[in-house]
């Protein structure tokens, strides 16, 4: 019935927000910015209705959750880091069926998920960042997914993933976009190093790693990023343990995806931490 579009790996940096406001860090972001603007007009183009996004800032520590209230609106401050984001408007549309849909599926395939329409729930920046670039004119739905998940198993993630896409193609009437929005390699710099690592990877190993991942995401080598996620997203300090990601390929196909990425913002380092915006091609799952 329905389709999937489009998916992406994307950044949230809330230096984007930065990067609007007068002082001496405007436009340091405007690539990354320039790259959301540019997956929001594909998305547009594909006729898109509703973006998912797997949100590694929403964290969790039992079973997997969907925001999907009917709509979002309000001002937000980041706790984490007040000084970048802060007293940010928002408002936005939800998606309640589309929500509903993606935990019947995903529970009856043994991966226990609660969709929460009636809630007090509100966005987290993984969301709000990317909304803010791509959706400022509310032309899309959204829907939140918890992807900073504490006691959970890349795996399950993964059939989650793979959930969503079912939901989609079976059981939604219309067009949809999922995004993983989290970095790669995730180990912020030291407190008190934070300008001089304004740009810049923590570490040079972290670095690297983010790389050969990158290599192998360009060849289109799942099977051997797969088997080494686990482990990067714990000794890289994978953001929100890497279940965004784990999520977007399990809709991909996981192992069985063999695509090329489309990278649109290409990797660059942000306080300590390494980001990317590149687009997944979407092609028909394997059974």
């Amino acid at each position: 019935m329905g389709k999937l579009a489009l998916a992406a790996k994307i950044t949230h940096v809330p230096s984007m927000y930065l990067s609007e406001l007068d002082g001496r860090h405007k436009g340091c972001r405007e690539d990354a910015i320039e790259g959301h603007r540019r997956i929001g007009q594909r998305c547009r183009d594909l006729g898109v209705d509703t973006i998912v996004v797997c949100d590694s800032h929403w964290l969790v520590n039992s079973g997997y959750h969907i925001n999907c209230a009917p709509s979002f609106s309000g001002v937000y401050t980041s706790n984490e880091l007040p000084h970048f984001i802060k007293n940010m408007g928002y408002a936005y549309r939800g998606n309640p069926e589309l929500g509903r849909l993606i935990a019947e599926v995903a529970t009856a395939d043994g991966v226990k998920t609660r969709a929460h329409a009636a809630t007090s729930l509100t966005l987290e920046y993984g969301t709000l960042v990317p909304m803010r670039y791509m959706n400022g004119d509310q032309h899309f739905k959204v829907v939140s997914i918890s992807a900073l998940c504490t006691v959970h198993d890349l795996r399950d993630s993964a059939r989650l993933g793979r959930a969503m896409r079912r939901a989609i193609e079976e059981r939604y009437d219309g067009t949809v976009a999922i995004f993983a929005s989290g970095s790669l390699s995730h180990r912020f710099a030291q407190n008190g190093t934070a300008e001089e690592y304004a740009f810049r990877i923590w570490d040079e190993f972290l670095e690297q790693s983010d790389r050969h991942a990158l290599e192998l995401w360009s060849r289109g080598d799942w099977k051997s990023f797969t088997r080494m996620l686990p482990t990067y997203a714990e000794k890289c300090y994978g953001e929100g343990f890497m279940h965004d990601t784990a999520m977007l390929l399990g809709a991909l196909g996981w192992d069985r995806y063999d695509q090329a990425v489309e990278v649109i913002t290409p990797y660059f380092g942000s306080s300590g931490t390494g980001q990317i915006n590149a687009i997944f091609p979407v092609t028909p799952l394997a059974h």
